[in-house]
């Protein structure tokens, strides 16, 4: 049995699309599992009953798997993250991790405030050993699959050991989560050749081709995302710091947008629009994890949508039912020692 601990009141929409999106996710999971709302009791009966008024019965009878589980702060997305820890410790946010850390429940998922959330996740739930930082990993749609890239926003400024740390990360959450065997791991640069890229970048690129347990194919550039392929093959993670994976995460949120523009002007219709664009749609995917920690912290857009927080739900049981981060730990543990 996994129970999945959502933040019934982090997100722009919540908690009525909180809520929703856990009304759906447990209409898809199997009857061991349960979700547990986190939050004000009064605010998440009020919009629970409101929904189930209106359900279908096997919505109602699904509900009974739902418990909610009281928390009296909400950290709010203009809260420095450092709220999260000492300012407010029963929030929605704090109970819903130590709930984990407690062993009440096996995954956690919020879209709430993103940097709260990872200051959060690393004091209640600590980072494996080895590891100087968590990483934010986000799935790219592509021409191919879609690419696994990380940090997409945890991490501003990297050094080299650390895109080294998240290039195992990536490869543990590829084969875990994508079921992809030996995922080939990129690092994104300005150029294909060990030359070229920052200080930083030149130095990790050195240490990943020697490196043991990552099939590394060397540097990418930003067009061969979207294509998931290099003219060395297929690419199934690429590797960066927060500061450039933050910034092509946005131009990829605002990708759909310029061609429903241009499409619509060619007089493609909004239901042809819709089928074209659907694998370009955050909510498909649901949540990116915070790769690192010891435990499951899903991080959900902030404007996510029921079929969203559904996704980020079914997200977070797939890393607990896979074990992701105690096979994290193992590769971690595996790899101490080795120079980065």
């Amino acid at each position: 049995m996994a129970r999945i601990a959502l933040d019934a009141m982090g997100g722009d929409h919540a908690p009525k699309a909180t809520i929703a999106g856990a009304l759906l996710a447990l209409q898809e999971l199997t009857p061991d599992h349960a979700i547990q709302l986190v939050g004000r009791p009064e605010i998440i009966r009020a919009a629970l009953d409101a929904q189930l008024a209106a359900a279908a019965p096997a919505v109602r009878e699904a509900a009974a798997r739902l418990s909610i589980v009281e928390a009296a702060e909400v950290i709010e997305m203009t809260d420095k993250p450092s709220v999260a820890i000492r300012g407010k410790p029963n929030s929605s946010m704090a109970v819903g991790l130590r709930l984990q850390a407690d062993g009440a429940s096996e995954a956690f998922v919020s879209a709430g405030n993103t940097g709260a959330q990872m200051a959060a996740s690393v004091f209640i739930l600590r980072l494996h050993a080895g590891l100087t930082r968590p990483a934010i990993a986000t799935l790219f749609p592509s021409a191919r699959d879609a690419v696994v890239v990380l940090d997409s926003g945890a991490n501003v400024d990297c050094s080299a050991e650390e895109l080294v740390q998240f290039a195992r990360l990536g490869a543990v959450y590829a084969e875990d989560i994508l079921r992809r065997a030996n995922p080939a791991v990129a690092l994104l640069s300005v150029g294909e050749e060990a030359e070229k890229g920052n200080a930083a970048v030149k130095e990790a690129h050195k240490a990943l081709a020697t490196a043991d347990g990552i099939n590394f194919i060397g540097n990418v550039e930003g067009r061969d995302v979207p294509m998931g392929a290099c003219d060395r093959g297929p690419v199934d993670v690429v590797v960066c710091d927060g500061f450039v994976g933050n910034v092509l995460l946005k131009f990829y949120e605002s990708v759909p947008r310029l061609m429903a523009g241009l499409l619509a002007r060619s007089g493609v219709s909004k239901e042809q629009l819709a089928g074209a664009l659907k694998g370009l749609d955050y909510a498909a995917h649901g949540g990116a994890p915070l790769l690192g920690i010891k435990g499951v912290s899903i991080i959900c857009h902030g404007k996510s949508s029921p079929e969203a927080i559904k996704n980020g739900i079914l997200v977070g049981l797939r890393a607990a039912e896979s074990r992701m981060s105690d096979h994290i730990g193992q590769r971690l543990t595996s790899t101490a020692g080795e120079p980065a």
